[in-house]
């Protein structure tokens, strides 16, 4: 949420027309019973959900609910990482785009360091949240000087940083294909320093292709949306905080799912709006991204629903 948009005084959604702990349950339970068997907490920032832990826990006992995991930017995950996993989480995701302080509080637009992110990591790695992967979007100008050394300090730690091409995400980012360093160009440049060889993916759809370094100290991800789109493999649905189903993260607008549940929708009518929302989705915006000719015309000619709120 770039803060010269929405700067300290921003208002929120007020709070009844986000969804409850309980209705994030109960739509969770109409997914798994679809067979969804892994569920990502995102945002915005999930840590400044109150008492996001009961949360966790409420999911964590879902039957068929195999992967529980969440994304944060790591600002509060010190003081939550021991109740998260207690609470049932299996593992986590932090956002940390450079090791370098001024270059991080330019990409945040706060001015704060690195090290409570840090501080974060090392408190997930204790609780046993792992394997912690670290998403770092690379933006050519911006902190692209700074990828190599973000695979030279994670290099060793088991902890899997997964970079990403700078993606058109929302209306608000600025994007621009001149700040888009390609997948294969930050390969090549940490295999300059830190040489790797391709692996295998773990499973079909995996967004990240996976890297491992040759002297078998761990491995680096590279999602590359821009440059490789891979609509056709994506199995991904999300839901937003005001309860709404988005098959795409460029989507214009999502289903509503809040508004029939209470109304007073069965679960069976929930999961039939559900199947009829996912088996007609035809979204392939990456792909036809790529393949149109005045890309940065054709990122400007709609609107996208914001990153903030469907999460990654």
């Amino acid at each position: 949420m770039p803060a010269e948009v929405f700067g300290a005084q921003y208002e929120f959604l007020p709070k009844p027309q986000i969804l409850t702990f309980e209705e994030i349950e109960r739509l969770t339970r109409v997914f798994a019973g679809l067979g969804v068997k892994k569920v990502r907490l995102t945002g915005g920032e999930p840590l400044v959900r109150a008492e996001i832990p009961k949360l966790v826990e409420r999911l964590a006992k879902i039957k068929g609910i195999e992967d529980l995991t969440l994304t944060t930017n790591g600002f509060l995950l010190s003081r939550h990482a021991r109740a998260l996993k207690k609470a049932g989480l299996t593992r986590i995701t932090v956002s940390l785009d450079s090791l370098d302080d001024e270059v991080f509080k330019r990409m945040n637009g706060r001015d704060y360091d690195k090290r409570p992110v840090l501080e974060g990591i090392d408190a997930a790695d204790k609780a046993g949240l792992c394997p912690i992967k670290i998403n770092c979007v690379v933006q050519r100008g911006v902190n692209d000087h700074t990828l190599v050394d973000m695979a030279r300090h994670f290099k060793g730690t088991r902890h899997i940083v997964r970079f990403i091409e700078f993606m058109d995400v929302g209306n608000l980012n600025g994007w621009n294909l001149s700040q888009v360093v390609s997948a294969r160009e930050i390969i090549e440049r940490i295999n300059a320093e830190l040489p790797l060889e391709p692996a295998a993916s773990n499973y079909r759809g995996e967004v990240a292709s996976r890297y491992r370094y040759k002297d078998g100290s761990g491995e680096i991800g590279m999602i590359a949306s821009v440059s490789q789109p891979f609509c056709g493999d994506c199995t991904r649905a999300r839901l937003s905080t005001d309860g709404k189903l988005v098959t795409c993260l460029f989507a214009k607008n999502g289903e509503d799912l809040r508004g029939p549940m209470r109304a007073g929708a069965s679960d069976s009518e929930l999961r039939a709006l559900i199947l009829s929302v996912w088996e007609g989705r035809v979204d392939r915006y990456s792909e036809e991204r790529s393949a149109n000719t005045d890309l940065d015309g054709y990122v400007r000619s709609g609107r996208k629903i914001e990153m903030y709120q469907i999460g990654g």
